[in-house]
């Protein structure tokens, strides 16, 4: 993708807060942008590994005792229930839901899949719910979601869209922790059963983590990075399931700290310049409901 801006794209990083400068006819030192393609380019993704280990995902969470170990039989059974759900039906399945303690601080579910399934090439995942995901019963609302409505709208793309023009939304776990606090890597693990049906269903061609829980899950084939910070997770293409993984900040933390806003373009372009690179979907598939797990 090429840096040279349009009109539209000017006016999408202005509602980010992002000060656009003019083309200079003096050579520039390299950008971000360029930067971050140079490093993703100069370092090839990790080998994905069979199991994620549970270890390194607890250490860069736990700010209090695990809760009892996950029961893996009940997890697997969980996932053979999910299996074939879509719709309506994989809503209530999660609005209903009681296999970990997230429930007990849980208004609404904020699991959105749409009652007609539409295949999006974008799918973007939060961090846990907060208070307004919580009351409103979908991810990235208020002035955050306005945020990334915008930015989405920048590269060409809308939660309303579908295919190349479409982003499906959702937060790592379906329900906002009790009291406000962090999730624990058990819960993670528990609810991501919910997050691998969703990724079934809507086949995105690429996964765009927004938040260090986001990416604690979703690089938990790259054990070693996702105990990194996330700003040293930034700028390389990870893979969760065999989708193409870019971390990047969450919106709200883009409205704390402006200055990171242009870190978060660099980090847009990066994905982009991912997903175009990927073979375009025949177009049997782009209309055709996808094949069950």
């Amino acid at each position: 993708m090429s840096l040279d801006l349009d009109d539209r794209q000017r006016a999408m990083l202005q509602e980010m807060g992002v000060h656009v400068w003019l083309p200079s006819a003096e050579p520039v030192q390299e950008d971000a942008y360029a930067r971050a393609v140079r490093v993703a380019q100069q370092q090839p993704v990790p080998a994905a590994v069979a199991t994620a280990a549970a270890a390194p995902r607890a250490a860069a969470v736990a700010t209090q005792p695990d809760p009892a170990p996950a029961d893996t039989a009940s997890m697997a059974g969980e996932a053979m229930a999910l299996h074939g759900l879509r719709g309506p039906a994989l809503r209530q399945s999660a609005a209903a839901c009681q296999a970990c303690g997230l429930c007990a601080g849980r208004k609404h579910s904020t699991l959105r899949m749409p009652d007609e399934l539409v295949q999006a090439d974008w799918m973007v995942v939060g961090d846990p719910p907060e208070e307004d995901e919580d009351r409103m019963g979908q991810p990235f609302v208020e002035q955050p979601g306005l945020l990334l409505d915008n930015m989405l709208k920048a590269v060409g793309a809308s939660r309303s869209g579908q295919g190349r023009q479409g982003a499906y939304l959702s937060n790592v776990v379906k329900c906002r922790p009790p009291t406000g606090r962090l999730p624990q890597a058990a819960e993670l693990a528990q609810c991501a059963q919910y997050l691998q049906r969703e990724i079934a269903l809507v086949q995105p061609k690429l996964i765009l983590a927004m938040g260090r829980f986001a990416a604690q899950l979703l690089l938990e084939e790259h054990p070693t990075d996702a105990a990194l910070p996330l700003g040293k997770q930034r700028g390389r293409v990870y893979r969760y399931q065999g989708v193409p993984v870019i971390v990047s900040y969450h919106p709200k933390v883009l409205l704390r700290a402006s200055a990171d806003k242009a870190k978060a373009w660099a980090d847009l372009c990066l994905a982009l310049d991912v997903l175009e690179s990927l073979p375009p979907r025949p177009a049997a598939t782009r209309v055709a409901a996808p094949q069950e797990d």
